[in-house]
């Protein structure tokens, strides 16, 4: 059985690790370089680095914070926000980055996912799908979760798997950060609907909203923030819960 991974995220605003509820009402949680050091001492299977506000703002990525956060990893790092060209992805790479994250510009423009994954692989790839409830549909957002889409999630999941995604990040915004669990039933569709890696993100609170993420859910990889930020719960701990639950997981 493949061990399923527990990954940490970075959300960054003004350079400082951020966090809030539903994308809104972001809070102060840190540095990332340091959060990004402990991350990885404490046992993280990869840090997952997501500049928030750079599609919004139509701003390049943050390569000189990209690349003291790398100096601090031993683990993969995937980094996402503001990439809008294989230019702006070579150059993640060059500053540290293992993989990229492409959600707005993959939007706006789904052949630049054919086009990453015929310049770098398909494994150098992940696309972020950020999603609404809307009535019985999952519709998928840009530009932070600003803007609607009117895609279905999906049916846009299966499409980017066509193009060369290896990865895809699923996070439930209607979830996010309010720490009552995953969006199981939306999770579940998509890893079903692909036979790529699917990471779940978006309300994990416990290690047991972790564990159902990875079991109900079907996922290949949990992503969280808020509860590792705040020390409720360490990723040495979440991953001794996943063990008991009989997640297989690395040491």
């Amino acid at each position: 059985m493949r061990a399923r991974r527990v990954i940490p995220c970075l959300d960054i605003r003004g350079g400082r690790v951020v966090k809030g509820v539903k994308f809104r009402d972001l809070r102060d949680a840190g540095d990332p370089v340091e959060r990004a050091r402990a991350y990885d001492r404490d046992g993280a299977d990869e840090v997952c680095f997501l500049d928030i506000s750079a599609s919004h703002e139509e701003r390049r990525p943050l390569l000189d914070l990209v690349g003291r956060v790398a100096d601090e990893l031993t683990v993969p790092f995937s980094v996402g926000g503001g990439i809008r060209d294989v230019g702006e992805m070579r150059a993640l790479l060059l500053a540290g980055a293992d993989r990229v994250l492409l959600g707005t510009a993959a939007l706006d423009d789904p052949d630049l996912v054919r086009r990453a994954a015929q310049t770098f692989g398909s494994q150098f790839v992940i696309v972020s799908i950020d999603t609404l409830r809307i009535g019985d549909r999952f519709e998928v957002t840009s530009h932070g979760g600003r803007r609607r889409r009117d895609r279905d999630a999906v049916e846009w999941a299966r499409e980017v798997e066509r193009l060369g995604a290896g990865e895809i990040l699923l996070n439930a915004m209607d979830a996010d950060g309010t720490r009552a669990g995953y969006d199981i039933p939306l999770t579940r569709a998509v890893c079903r609907a692909v036979r790529i890696p699917v990471i779940a993100s978006g309300g994990a609170g416990t290690a047991a909203d972790m564990a159902r993420a990875l079991i109900e859910g079907e996922a290949d990889a949990a992503l969280a923030a808020s509860m590792f930020h705040d020390g409720s719960v360490s990723i040495r701990e979440a991953k001794r819960v996943l063990s008991a639950a009989g997640v297989v997981v690395r040491p």
